[in-house]
């Protein structure tokens, strides 16, 4: 190898590790939780008073104390009892008033402008731009906006290691943007697979090959005509939610109500494909009310895609593109022609890993699934007084420890450098965003489900990620992780 070779070599740009935050485990005192230090809280209050009142009067008290004791210290899935307390019931109170099951009333016509979705996602309604033509969708209760559309990329894997670094770097500029403008409420990346009609291989044929008549055109012709309906398709969107009460100055001065709070929002979509291009990436048109409406009625009843894919316009009312029937279980959905599970990445790899770690999970073939990432940017100066609160919290855990003679822990070592690490990229300029990973899994049949969501978190655990399926909460989850409205948890 030449010198000139040699100096060329070293000046390639290599792609870098990078590491995540741990999820903190810290609680408010001694690593308990405020549900468990209010539950030793009771037992100790009555295991004192039964003392004071003498006698017996501390074993009948016994039914108090000793219940909320081994709730606070008894773990069950990662949590305490105490803490699984609020869910069950909030799933007990739901159950017998009905909240679990929906089924669309065919004789009642819906409200002019809202979205035809079950649960607390019936509140939505449509506001599509006279300028752009884009549907905007509101959430009243959270008071966002929220406007999506079609993101199209070449493989991340299959490209060279200096322009995946490049990629990756400019990519954390698009997020950067959000913690900029103070606007932005969540940022939502969705990633799912569909049937394909053979559509997209179709496309992809007349706009790359070469139809010359030749026998390797011909035999290309024919594998995309018997391979086409067989297949899936991978469909990425980006959405972004502005935050209407961040933005309340700016959507008074722009005309006040949706109108306003439209003109503010399309500021920011100019904003965010300047920067999208600067990542090479290509960004169809903002959806309109009819790509919405197929995006949602091809996630409630999955075998309809291929349909509607073939069918021109129909199926693009937004008013009838919800499901017909949604029946919620303990850790599962079942809506018109699939059942769904959701899964939250509770743990991203703890050791430097290189940023296509996702490949197992995203690459999976042969399981219709959808997964999401929601970034939450946080203003500057409301992200400084965080870290600084949960440094100053640590570092009294800390010196609470050493006095009651209790040993440091690795995990509470490695949490206080998180923090200290993200100290430091705020003083650097960088911004910080609260960011949740979730997995919708969709399969034809109960126990088809339960093999796909097994073949999910073994490629999560290739990937170096811990899931938990979620129970308790599976309508909720799923409107957050396979829609692309910008829906929280």
């Amino acid at each position: 190898m030449t010198t000139h070779e040699k100096h060329a070599k070293d000046a390639e740009p290599e792609l870098h590790p990078v590491k995540f935050s741990r999820l903190s485990k810290r609680g408010i005192l001694l690593g308990l939780s405020l549900a468990q230090l209010i539950a030793i809280g009771v037992a100790i209050a009555a295991f004192v008073l039964g003392l004071y009142t003498g006698g017996q009067t501390v074993l009948y008290l016994g039914v108090v104390w000793l219940p909320a004791l081994l709730v606070a210290v008894i773990r069950v899935g990662g949590r305490s009892l105490v803490e699984w307390l609020p869910i069950g019931l909030a799933w007990m109170w739901r159950s017998v008033t009905g909240q679990t099951r929906y089924r669309r009333r065919i004789v009642k016509p819906r409200p002019a402008g809202t979205l035809a979705l079950p649960g607390d996602a019936a509140a939505l309604r449509q506001y599509v731009d006279p300028e752009t033509g884009a549907v905007m969708v509101h959430d009243p209760h959270a008071q966002m906006l929220t406007v999506l559309r079609e993101i199209t990329h070449p493989s991340f894997v299959l490209l060279d290691p200096g322009e995946q670094e490049r990629r990756v770097q400019a990519w954390g500029r698009v997020l950067a943007t959000g913690c900029r403008s103070g606007r932005i409420a969540r940022i939502q990346v969705l990633e799912r697979t569909i049937p394909d009609s053979g559509t997209g291989l179709a496309q992809w044929w007349a706009s790359q090959g070469v139809d010359d008549g030749s026998w390797v055109a011909n035999t290309y012709k024919e594998l995309i005509d018997r391979a086409g309906p067989a297949g899936e398709r991978h469909v990425s969107t980006l959405s972004l939610s502005l935050d209407m009460k961040a933005a309340a100055r700016q959507v008074r001065t722009a005309g006040r109500g949706l109108r306003g709070a439209a003109a503010v929002l399309k500021q920011e979509m100019t904003t965010l494909t300047t920067a999208l291009r600067a990542v090479d990436l290509d960004a169809s048109d903002w959806y309109t009310p009819g790509q919405l409406a197929i995006m949602l009625r091809t996630a409630y009843d999955p075998q309809i895609a291929a349909t509607l894919d073939r069918a021109g316009d129909i199926g693009q009312d937004l008013a009838t593109a919800g499901p017909v029937a949604v029946e919620e279980r303990w850790d599962r959905l079942r809506s018109d022609s699939a059942w769904h599970a959701v899964l939250w990445i509770s743990e991203w790899p703890r050791s430097q890993v290189f940023p296509g770690f996702l490949s197992p999970l995203l690459l999976t073939g042969g399981i219709r699934r959808a997964v999401t990432l929601l970034y939450d940017p946080i203003r500057a100066d409301v992200a400084a007084r965080d870290v600084r609160k949960r440094k100053t919290e640590h570092i009294s855990d800390q010196a609470q420890r050493r006095r009651i003679g209790q040993i440091e822990d690795a995990e509470q070592s490695a949490e206080l450098q998180d923090v200290l690490q993200q100290e430091a990229d705020l003083i650097s300029g960088h911004g910080i965003l609260r960011f949740t990973g979730l997995v919708a899994v969709s399969a034809d049949t109960g126990p088809e489900l339960d093999a796909a969501v097994a073949a999910i978190e073994q490629a999560a655990v290739q990937a170096s990620c811990e899931t938990r399926r979620l129970v308790g909460q599976q309508a909720s989850a799923f409107a957050a992780a396979a829609l692309p409205l910008g829906r929280g948890l």
